[in-house]
């Protein structure tokens, strides 16, 4: 069961393999794009290549579709950002376990944004928890964890392909200790668990209050999405100006003592670098609204005002 691009190369160690893969279990085709097409995720695409069939219910919860998951007489069910809260009746189907793969090191970040928390607070590291699904979000008992490093600069985008290789890596090392009948179970400990929500783009609205260090990992770990943004006057518009990563931490001190120094000032000495509310970043490229990604100078260059010149 899985729809999100980081669940293909866990499902297409499946393929071929050991265990017989039966089927995959995905969400209906979602129109996108300006001509709103409907278009089959990755793994649905990977699924029709090699032959497997393919379920895509709207809702698990009707009659229909638990008889249609009955139908398989499936042995195990394994669960990858698929999209939808599983009941009980589902979880109960198959007659060994049915276990997700959740990319956060478990009980640390439950929720939908595990990736971009992770390098919002600064965490060392992260991996992939294989766990018990149960009722409660990502709450089941823990078989395994597979950690690796954060990466110095890395955005959520190269996090999440990096998980998503580590992946299969965990289910095979699970799949093994089920088989032989001595995979352990952790129980999570709740109170030490924290919950990261589904993002959108007003969460990433930059507030330049924040120390420079925590607002460069907050462009880090919302790229690409939500993205971060700030505002700009441009011809007596408040227009959206998109922060891209990679930015700097300024540690120049010549530049730290360049007034003024309020949160949300670009400095005059060194083009390209506003001051935060502890430090100052030098921004690299930027998107205006209605406009391509550019160069943060060249942005300033057309953009004078900003400068308040």
């Amino acid at each position: 069961m899985g729809a999100g691009d980081i669940a293909v190369p866990a499902f297409q160690s499946l393929i071929g393999g050991e265990h017989e893969l039966v089927a995959l279990v995905t969400q209906p085709d979602r129109p996108v794009g300006r001509k709103q097409e409907l278009k089959p995720s990755l793994v649905k695409q990977a699924a029709l290549e090699a032959g497997i069939p393919v379920e895509q219910p709207e809702s698990l919860k009707t009659v229909e579709a638990l008889a249609m998951l009955e139908g398989y007489e499936a042995d195990l069910f394994v669960v990858m950002a698929y999209g939808q809260i599983l009941s009980q009746a589902v979880i109960s189907t198959p007659s060994q376990a049915c276990i997700n793969l959740h990319a956060s090191l478990l009980p640390k970040y439950r929720g939908a944004s595990c990736i971009q928390a992770a390098i919002e607070a600064g965490d060392q590291e992260t991996g992939i928890t294989v766990m018990h699904v149960v009722k409660k979000l990502d709450a089941g008992d823990v078989i395994l964890r597979e950690a690796i490093e954060i990466q110095a600069g890395e955005t959520a985008g190269e996090l999440h392909d990096r998980l998503a290789e580590l992946a299969p890596v965990a289910l095979g090392k699970a799949l093994e200790a089920l088989t032989a009948g001595c995979a352990t179970r952790e129980v999570q400990i709740d109170s030490e668990s924290s919950y990261a929500p589904k993002l959108g783009r007003h969460d990433g609205v930059i507030d330049w209050s924040r120390p420079a260090e925590e607002i460069e990992r907050l462009i880090r770990a919302y790229f690409p999405w939500p993205g971060t943004s700030t505002k700009f006057e441009s011809k007596g518009r408040e227009k959206v100006l998109k922060i891209l990563p990679p930015v700097e931490v300024v540690t120049d001190l010549e530049i730290l003592s360049d007034g003024p120094r309020e949160a949300g000032t670009w400095s005059k000495l060194v083009p390209g670098v506003i001051y935060c509310g502890e430090g100052a970043l030098k921004l690299g490229p930027v998107q205006p609204e209605g406009s391509r990604a550019m160069d943060v100078v060249d942005f300033l260059n057309g953009n004078p005002q900003v400068l308040g010149a």
